[in-house]
């Protein structure tokens, strides 16, 4: 493994939204490469990168996939990934596998569904960026719109670094050129000028050259520039080609190799040594005699294959055969085989080094975001991942048949491996399994892989949400439990007292009582008892909190007082009590922030407001969005995930927590309670 390899490598994620021609640019990039020997299609379910059975139904990319082809001796690796809003978290996941983002977009969509998002999650995990805008013969008399259009939201820095020409049936190139065919708008002497004066503006020798000389300067001097104008951000090039006819793709292709910066040139990986608030960023140098630094940002579970995770290497080379740590356990891993991926094809190596993307597969210790090492310096590197926005959608899933809950679990476990954007939650206060997803697309793919990949069979409905009772009184309860059944009987007599706690506090249970008028070996039973009826509610069957009880009296029996009477005299002296407190129903409140573009602004605020919510605050952002903080109750965000989806065109996100209980209003709590049958008493 030389250094010149290295050198010769460059890694691309395509993103952007569903239908801009993602998979078809790959498969085109491939075809013309000369890595596959004729280019499928997503219509007739052939393609390299969609190759699951639901991703080629859809006709759309469920998932990321990894492909390669080799262009003037360089080699380069591409992920698709999805464009559905639901599977953005996929695609961020494998920014720290690449030095470069694409946004592809459709010259007749313009900047859709999540554009805003994607771009600044590639540029917080300080990748260099390109714009394709693909389709460019769709509708070539409104590209110089468009440009506009991506110019207005990402700045001045994006410039072409070709045009369209001849209807957007080929392409002019305007960087390594200052003349040439018509364009469709604009021309190649004007574009020239401008995306040189903005590569030299990162150089101050450089720029002081040129305005000396008065003259252009040649772009093969400006390599060493426009990699750094890349790195700060300082440049973002907008490509334009047609996927489906193949034009400009080879210049395309002449780009990735010229412009676009290998592993050396392009900001170093986002490292870390250690956890929280102590972490602290390590460097990690594209150099293979180096350690091994490796890192997993995406894993499969078959369920007949086993596990195979897909693998960056950072650092160092790693060889078939190789022991490796992962994470800080103290014992190796042996990686018995090395795979270079084509889709879903594989192909053996015996080696990988800096910049290489390669799979292993049936190791099961291997999981989403770890880090694989040779040597114990780097037991504590984590890489620092893309924000993405938390799985907000809740639905709650249990067995269709009873007997198959290991089953499920197994699933959801294996399920959550591969999927970063996918939570599993148990909610004891409610006994529910509930699985967190990014939307109900997501929801829906999840219960169909468990059926199809793992056969099991799901129902699922929308999580109960914990609402609680309290009191606002003090009350006095009383219960005299007597049965005489013709042998021994039963008989405990309670007295107490109840009183509202403040809001959190809980439950309180006190013994005031003297002169041993319950023995003290009854007073646990009398408690068992009134924690019976908290778990029950009193008005509308939800658990009580926030209640402090005290049993102060009562009588016994010496032959038929036992343990099971002073429960039951116990839990009816409390419900009685309970009646004579005005018992209310609480709701969870949760605090809310919701991130939006500035046009969607009202129309969140107006929503929130009629689902009972109250806007707290905002806070202004980059990219012209902004950052409203709100509390609502939770039973009025139920299916909100949608709801911001619609609201803002699939750029909006938010994420939420629960803060505190509050009654519900009067007109809730008549919907919600429910008559309470009293025990039969005997």
């Amino acid at each position: 493994m030389n250094n010149d390899r290295t050198d010769a490598i460059r890694n691309l994620a395509l993103i952007g939204p569903a239908g801009t021609g993602k998979t078809t640019l790959a498969e085109t990039l491939l075809h013309t490469a000369g890595a596959i020997p004729q280019r499928g299609r997503v219509d007739r379910g052939d393609t390299v990168c969609d190759f699951e059975a639901r991703e080629i139904s859809m006709a759309h990319s469920l998932d990321t996939a990894v492909c390669h082809c080799e262009w003037q001796q360089t080699e380069i690796n591409i992920i698709d990934t999805p464009g559905f809003t639901d599977f953005l978290p996929r695609a961020i996941a494998t920014l720290p596998a690449v030095e470069c983002a694409a946004l592809v977009l459709s010259a007749s969509g313009g900047l859709e569904t999540g554009v805003r998002r994607m771009m600044k999650a590639a540029g917080d995990a300080q990748l260099s960026r390109i714009i394709i805008v693909n389709k460019m013969d769709t509708d070539p008399d409104k590209l110089d719109e468009l440009l506009a259009e991506i110019q207005e939201a990402f700045g001045a820095r994006c410039l072409p670094v070709n045009l369209p020409s001849d209807h957007g049936r080929k392409v002019v190139d305007c960087f390594f050129h200052e003349s040439g065919d018509a364009t469709d708008f604009s021309s190649i002497e004007e574009a020239h000028t401008r995306i040189i004066d903005q590569v030299v503006e990162v150089d101050e020798a450089l720029m002081e050259a040129y305005l000396e000389s008065g003259q252009n300067l040649d772009p093969q001097q400006l390599h060493a520039a426009f990699e750094q104008a890349l790195r700060e951000r300082h440049l973002i090039p907008v490509i334009f080609v047609s996927a489906e006819t193949g034009a400009g793709v080879e210049a395309l292709l002449d780009y990735i190799v010229k412009l676009l910066p290998s592993p050396r040139e392009a900001n170093p990986p986002p490292f870390m040594r250690g956890e929280g608030a102590g972490a602290e960023p390590v460097v990690v140098e594209s150099e293979p005699d180096r350690h091994v630094v490796a890192h997993v940002f995406k894993v499969v579970v078959d369920p007949y294959v086993g596990r195979m995770a897909v693998i960056r290497v950072h650092q160092g080379t790693i060889r078939a055969g190789a022991q490796v740590f992962v994470g800080e356990s103290r014992k190796p891993v042996k990686l018995s085989h090395l795979y270079k991926l084509q889709g879903k094809k594989t192909s053996e190596v015996a080696a990988a080094g800096p910049g290489d993307i390669i799979a292993v597969t049936r190791i099961e210790s291997l999981g989403f975001n770890d880090v694989l090492h040779d040597s114990h310096d780097e037991d504590h590197f984590h890489v620092r991942l893309p924000e993405a926005a938390p799985p907000m959608m809740g639905i709650a899933i249990e067995p269709a048949q009873r007997g198959n809950e290991q089953k499920l679990s197994d699933a959801l476990q294996k399920l959550c491996a591969e999927d970063p954007a996918l939570r599993v939650e148990h909610r004891p206060g409610t006994n529910e399994t509930v699985v967190m997803c990014s939307g109900e697309l997501h929801l829906r793919l999840v219960v169909e892989a468990m059926k199809e990949r793992f056969n099991v069979e799901v129902r699922t409905h929308p999580p109960t949400i914990p609402y609680r009772e309290t009191i606002t009184r003090p009350a006095e309860g009383h219960h005299r439990h007597k049965k005489q059944t013709g042998g021994a009987g039963q008989f405990g007599e309670v007295y107490l007292r109840i009183a509202p706690l403040p809001r959190g506090s809980g439950f309180e249970f006190a013994s005031e009582v003297v002169g041993g008028s319950i023995p003290q070996q009854f007073i646990p039973a009398v408690e068992k008892g009134v924690r019976q009826a908290l778990a029950s509610g009193a008005i509308g069957g939800f658990p009580l909190q926030d209640i402090r009880v005290a049993v102060y009296d009562g009588k016994t029996h010496p032959v038929d007082s036992k343990e099971v009477a002073f429960i039951s005299a116990g839990r009816r002296a409390f419900i009685e009590a309970i009646r004579s407190a005005a018992p209310i129903i609480l709701e969870p409140i949760v605090q809310l922030q919701v991130t939006v573009p500035v046009d969607s602004l009202g129309a969140v605020t107006g929503h929130l407001s009629a689902r009972r919510g109250r806007v707290l605050g905002s806070t202004s952002l980059s990219g012209q969005r902004i950052q409203v903080d709100a509390e609502a109750p939770l039973a009025e965000l139920q299916d909100y995930a949608n709801q911001l989806k619609s609201l803002t065109g699939g750029s909006g996100a938010w994420s939420m927590q629960l803060d505190r209980y509050e009654p519900v209003p009067p007109k809730v709590q008549q919907d919600l309670t429910r008559d309470l049958h009293e025990e039969e008493n005997d």
